[in-house]
């Protein structure tokens, strides 16, 4: 195994990333996974696959400010996890200057839903989910009326992260949230591949070869804004 061969290795086994070069339009791009739970401040469960906050941040600021890096592409399989993190990430997704796609695979909860649609044209392949549900809380819980504001002004900054980068409305994705007869013991709405497009949550059906083709696509049109 030669040198390269072995730091792609490492860099998939620390990061979940991937650089993608060899393509016959010669565009480079970066390939990051987002995986199980997302993790914040604190350690999730040594039992849970998890992807670490402080590991994306500063790969996707090196993607914004690298001249080597024409693109992302962000595959997306989550169980939810910690909010602020989840909605960091997203927020810098939806900040780079570049061409970013996403592709949603199988599962979405909660936070995935930003993560989603925080990229400028988003996928999901016709099995995958999307998973609307409020914000919940686990162990203990004060019980004031702060708290409940403050739960609510999270929810409130969830829903409108996902009306502005997709075409659903607040109110729409507020009455999918907090739908009491989709989900088993629980609030919320289930969206597979199709519904999710259909409601504007997501751009389009489709799977690795169109999220591609449709990130190669953005690339040469920037391309040719620079040429200009």
């Amino acid at each position: 195994m030669d040198q390269k061969q072995s730091e792609e290795r490492e860099q998939i086994k620390e990061m979940g990333s991937l650089d993608l070069r060899t393509n016959k339009q010669k565009d480079r791009i970066k390939l990051l996974t987002i995986i199980g739970e997302i993790e914040g401040h604190e350690a999730v469960s040594g039992n849970t696959k998890a992807t670490k906050y402080e590991h994306l941040l500063p790969v996707l600021a090196e993607i914004e400010d690298s001249e080597e890096i024409d693109g992302l592409l962000v595959l997306l399989h989550t169980l939810g996890g910690d909010v602020e993190a989840g909605l960091s990430i997203a927020e810098m997704i939806a900040s780079l200057s570049k061409p970013t796609v996403s592709l949603v695979l199988g599962g979405s909860h909660s936070i995935g839903g930003p993560l989603a649609v925080s990229a400028r044209y988003s996928f999901i392949v016709p099995s995958g989910t999307m998973v609307v549900h409020p914000v919940r809380t686990n162990g203990m819980f004060i019980g004031v009326e702060q708290s409940l504001r403050n739960m609510l002004k999270t929810q409130d900054r969830i829903t409108r992260f996902l009306s502005d980068h997709s075409k659903m409305s607040q109110e729409r994705i507020e009455k999918l949230m907090l739908n009491p007869t989709e989900l088993v013991k629980d609030v919320g709405t289930l969206l597979e591949g199709e519904d999710a497009v259909r409601e504007g949550l997501i751009d389009a059906v489709g799977g690795l070869k169109d999220a591609l083709g449709k990130l190669h696509e953005m690339i040469a049109q920037e391309k040719q804004k620079r040429a200009k």
